[in-house]
């Protein structure tokens, strides 16, 4: 089997690498670190919890050593991430596994003040980890800049794509040197990420190491029928029956985890919740405090789905069973990491038995169920048939678009064209229809009444004029 010691890497990179425990590679780290160390360019999917942060970041480091420093403003690496608590994790390992080198990160994500980050920044980094949005406020405000960029990463670059940052992901490619290596590590190769890759890596390496969308053999999996009522119950139920010390809880929504967190709190228990409507701080010290032990219960939405590594996690509790059958995946892979065992369990109303469906066809197998006793569901969860899951609606695109970034401009009207500029498209077609209209009416009014007063019986013989009128022409007498 291979080892750390034979992939090639610096002694420093050894060291620090020993310090964390580890000897042997995970599979996409012993086919990623000689690759990305000979210069490819890598796409690499791996299950979520297999360790693709190190397969990046220690050749990363190991060619970096060798160049010059970063110059002022500037970084030499930048590795893109969906999310604070991603980006925070990623800049831990770096730091991690360089603190034998003489190199400088930094981590920039929005939430928190963007001040120090512009300080961190001014005497240039060698690793910048950031989210997409703060780092284009950044190049904005002239913070940082990108000419001397020598390795690109899109870590968990499916789920950027999923909540939406391909936009902001465009304008970052804009703007960097052409000449760069390229690594884009994912839990998925979808159909979306190598589309993005055909204009971002050049004749990369590609590393597949296990089925797509498969879950880790080392997770143990199984469901409760239950109320949706009955949920909370049952969860506050399952923590104190046990004595689990370490949960991390997944609900669907931010209020949902706040009533969750708080129905704990009133049963002695003790929880935090993360989600998108937290602050910044809030979010890194529930993080911070569920990691230490210092509380038992994290209930978080699927902000923390992915790229969080809480070590030797034991349990992960889907609340609530996700939409989409791939969030599942990455839910349930925060245990179970790095070759350690961990357990899986879904409370399952009979609501989500379509989800429950297409999570199982997803994974291609059925989840036992165990009903637990006095908790037993009065509506009964129906026998699921795995199918496909169901895919998540596109938009439609507006007619004039080629693409996000490509937009055909619509071709000026002639004046007179019966649109006017700001009555609405349909106002001049509507006001011309208006006066004709009436002109109709008005038409027939008189037309009514030219009629009504030669019909009338009069001293003229039906020849009546209004005062004032010209006399009408006599008549020709018939021809015989």
């Amino acid at each position: 089997m291979t080892q750390f010691s034979e992939l090639g890497l610096a002694d420093a990179i050894l060291k620090a690498v020993a310090d964390q425990g580890y000897t042997t590679p995970s599979p996409v780290q012993a086919q990623a670190i000689p690759a990305v160390l000979a210069g490819r360019d890598v796409m690499a999917a791996a299950q979520t919890g297999t360790g693709k942060t190190a397969g990046f970041t220690l050749p990363m480091l190991h060619k970096l050593q060798q160049g010059e420093r970063a110059s002022a403003n500037r970084c030499r690496a930048l590795v893109l991430t969906p999310t604070r608590e991603l980006a925070a994790q990623v800049g831990e390992n770096v730091a991690d596994y360089s603190k034998y080198l003489n190199i400088r990160s930094a981590v920039v994500f929005g939430g928190v003040s963007i001040n120090p980050q512009m300080i961190a920044l001014r005497r240039g980094v060698d690793v910048l980890v950031a989210c997409p949005g703060r780092l284009l406020d950044l190049y904005q405000q002239k913070a940082i800049r990108f000419d001397e960029v020598e390795f690109l990463v899109l870590d968990e670059a499916d789920r950027m794509l999923d909540m939406g940052f391909i936009h902001d992901i465009k304008k970052i490619l804009a703007l960097l040197p052409k000449n760069r290596q390229n690594l884009m590590f994912s839990a998925t190769f979808s159909n979306e990420i190598r589309t993005l890759a055909k204009g971002l890596v050049n004749d990369p390496v590609e590393i597949d190491v296990s089925p797509r969308n498969s879950t880790a053999h080392t997770v143990e999996q199984w469901l409760i029928p239950v109320d949706k009522k009955r949920k909370p119950e049952v969860l506050s139920h399952l923590l104190k029956q046990h004595g689990w010390k370490q949960v991390l809880v997944f609900t669907r929504t931010k209020h949902g985890a706040n009533r969750l967190t708080t129905h704990l709190q009133d049963r002695g228990i003790t929880a935090a919740a993360i989600h998108g409507n937290k602050s910044q701080g809030a979010r890194t010290r529930a993080l911070a405090e569920f990691k230490s032990g210092d509380i038992a219960v994290l209930v978080a939405t699927d902000i923390a789905a992915r790229g969080l590594d809480i070590e030797q996690l034991p349990h992960v509790i889907n609340f609530e069973l996700p939409n989409v059958a791939a969030d599942y995946v990455h839910r349930i892979g925060r245990t179970g990491r790095a070759g350690a065992s961990g357990e899986a369990i879904a409370l399952v109303c009979a609501e989500e038995l379509e989800d429950l469906e297409g999570i199982e066809g997803l994974i291609g197998k059925s989840i036992e169920r165990r009903v637990q006793e006095g908790f037993e569901p009065n509506t009964p969860l129906p026998v699921s048939r795995p199918k496909s899951p169901r895919k998540p609606k596109k938009a439609k695109q507006p007619k004039g678009f080629k693409d996000t970034f490509d937009r055909e401009p619509r071709a000026p009207r002639p004046a007179g064209s019966g649109r006017s500029n700001g009555n609405g498209g349909n106002a001049g077609r509507s006001s011309s229809g208006r006066s004709g209209s009436a002109q109709k009416q008005g038409e027939q009014k008189q037309g009514e009444q030219r009629r009504s007063s030669g019909s009338s019986g009069n001293n003229n013989g039906g020849n009546s004029r209004p005062a004032g009128s010209a006399p009408r022409r006599p008549r020709r007498p018939a021809q015989g």
